[in-house]
C-alpha cells in the first residue's frame, strides 16, 4: 500500500516537472538541465515502486532511452530539435514503457505540428523577421502528460481492465 501511494506520488512530480519544462520552455525557449536530471534520477524509484524487474524491463528502459538519444541528438546536431528537448525526452523514456513511448512520440508529433502552424501564423501576422522558435517543451510535456493520463492513473488502469 505504501508503494502504491509512493507510485503515484512519483507520478504527480513527474506530472508537475512535465508542467515546469512546459512553462520555462515557453517562457526562455529552455528546459533546464537540473529539471531533466531530476526526471532521470528519480526513474529508479519509480522502477521500484512499479515493481519492474532488472531484467528485461530495466534493461528495456535503459535501451529505450539510449536509442532515444541516439535518435534526437542526431536531430539536435541537425539543428531540428534544442538539446533540453533531447534530454527530456531521453529521461522520459526511463519512465515510460517502450510501446507508450512510441505512442509518446506519436502524440508529441502531432502536438508538435499543431503547435508549429499555430506559432508560424502568429509570427507572419505579426510581422516578425527573426527565427521562429518553436518551444518543442510543450509538445514533449503535454504528450507525456497525455501518456500519464491515459495508461499510468489508476482510473485509467481500471478502464483498461473492465475493456479487456
Amino acid at each position: 500500500m505504501v508503494s502504491e501511494y509512493i507510485h503515484y506520488g512519483l507520478l504527480a512530480g513527474l506530472a508537475i516537472a512535465l508542467l515546469f519544462a512546459a512553462f520555462t520552455d515557453m517562457r526562455r525557449r529552455q528546459i533546464d538541465n537540473w529539471l531533466n536530471a531530476a526526471i532521470a534520477l528519480s526513474a529508479p524509484l519509480f522502477w521500484w515502486s512499479a515493481g519492474l524487474d532488472l531484467w528485461p524491463d530495466v534493461a528495456m528502459q535503459f535501451g529505450v532511452a539510449l536509442a532515444a538519444f541516439a535518435v534526437f541528438a542526431g536531430l539536435f546536431a541537425m539543428g531540428a530539435m534544442g538539446g533540453g528537448d533531447v534530454k527530456l525526452l531521453t529521461a522520459l523514456a526511463l519512465w515510460i514503457e517502450p510501446e507508450w513511448f512510441l505512442r509518446l512520440l506519436l502524440m508529441m508529433a502531432l502536438v508538435g505540428g499543431v503547435l508549429t502552424i499555430a506559432m508560424g501564423g502568429w509570427h507572419i501576422m505579426r510581422r516578425q523577421r527573426d527565427k521562429l522558435a518553436i518551444p518543442y517543451g510543450v509538445a514533449i510535456a503535454t504528450a507525456g502528460l497525455w501518456v500519464l493520463g491515459t495508461h499510468y492513473l489508476p482510473a485509467a488502469n481500471q478502464t483498461a481492465s473492465l475493456a479487456g
